[in-house]
């Protein structure tokens, strides 16, 4: 039986493909027949990636890219292309997060994470939007529960999400009478360097923190991945504009 999100004959860009959800999400692609341009900024976990990839049979790609440069989205785009010859689905996976009393926030962070998480997405999407009209593809968006509930100490963080969440509707909008799909999916905590960065600053309070716990435990990556497959495959045809909660109801109420 093939695989349930069928991309045979495909091509993937997936962003943040170094490790945690953005390998996975390749390495899950690539099971379901897709050849993959990784990109990230950490060669050696892309390397890793791509071993991945090739030992499912299918091509990867390497792009060695800080995405925080607005330059390197549309060349990661080209790459892709330039490689493969065509696109049929974008990934922005990749995500930072910093965490900091917001009146004590550097600028410098609050750009880094406003560069990576919302304006990337934009200017790849913006880049890749040409490529997938033409295969009929889709955009998949990585976003978080943070798009959808305040959380102490991450103000960055949230907006960025909750931005990514409505330009993912908002471009579902502006395309809606063509054959692009444009979705995306909020994870509640998973197992992944961005969980793991999750360090409070100094003095946080535990209680407040301690809102977001989730009763049923972490999100799985591969669950995650599958479902960024899934909506990047011809199978999810029924979905447009939709920002679904993987969260194990941590924002159900």
């Amino acid at each position: 039986m093939g695989h349930p999100s069928d991309m045979t004959g495909k091509v993937a860009l997936v962003t943040g493909a170094g490790g945690g959800l953005g390998q996975a999400v390749a390495v899950t692609l690539a099971r379901a027949g897709a050849d993959i341009c990784i990109v990230d900024v950490k060669e050696d976990g892309l390397d890793e990636t791509a071993k991945r990839i090739k030992d499912c049979g299918r091509k990867a790609l390497i792009h060695l890219a800080d995405l925080s440069v607005a330059d390197n989205c549309p060349a990661a785009v080209a790459a892709t292309v330039k490689a493969f010859g065509r696109l049929d689905a974008l990934c922005n996976v990749a995500g930072v997060l910093k965490l900091a009393n917001s009146h004590e926030m550097p600028m410098t962070d609050w750009n880094l994470v406003m560069a990576v998480n919302l304006t990337a997405p934009f200017l790849l999407s913006k880049a890749a939007i040409p490529h997938l009209l033409d295969s009929e593809g889709a955009i998949v968006n990585a976003t978080s529960i943070a798009a959808h509930m305040g959380q102490a100490y991450a103000a960055a963080y949230c907006a960025s999400k909750a931005g990514l969440a409505q330009l993912t509707k908002a471009m579902a909008m502006e395309y809606l009478k063509t054959p692009l799909r444009i979705n995306a999916i909020s994870p509640g905590g998973m197992v992944t360097e961005i969980g793991a960065s999750f360090v409070p600053p100094a003095g946080a309070d535990p209680e407040l923190l301690g809102r977001y716990r989730p009763i049923r435990g972490l999100v799985e990556v591969a669950d995650m991945a599958n479902m960024v497959a899934y909506l990047a495959s011809p199978a999810s045809a029924g979905f447009h504009g939709a920002v679904i909660q993987m969260d194990k109801a941590v924002t159900a109420g």
